[in-house]
């Protein structure tokens, strides 16, 4: 399944904060933990993540080091700093509210009822 841009990234920061609030990471680890929660049905790029944590950065919800590798290169790891965690908060309430409407609008899970058209009701 595809899922649209607009639902992902509405998706990225609360994502990406709580992956950090699991504990420190560098990029690579952060997406491949995104495609480990998401079953392989979210894989961002380099493209989508950099720039949500150098933003993420600016804003002061992460600090970062640069630290060198296992393997010699260097790789700069992140972690969420107080703010970040009052902002990961924020965020699972805002979410919260979400799915409760969610799971009202759709009893019984997404395949419980089906659009009218779909069922030649209109």
């Amino acid at each position: 399944m595809r899922i649209g841009k607009d639902l992902v990234a509405a998706a990225a920061t609360p994502v990406v904060l709580g992956i950090l609030a699991e504990g420190e990471s560098y990029g690579y680890a952060i997406l491949q933990r995104i495609a480990e929660l998401s079953g392989g049905e979210l894989e961002w790029s380099d493209g989508m993540l950099y720039p949500l944590l150098h933003r993420l950065e600016r804003l002061g919800h992460v600090d970062s080091e640069w630290r060198q590798s296992p393997g010699g290169r260097p790789r700069k790891h992140y972690r969420l700093s107080a703010q970040g965690a009052s902002t990961l908060a924020d965020h699972r309430r805002q979410w919260s509210i979400i799915g409760g409407v969610l799971d009202q609008v759709w009893p019984g899970g997404a395949d419980h009822r089906q659009p009218r058209l779909a069922l030649g009701l209109d």
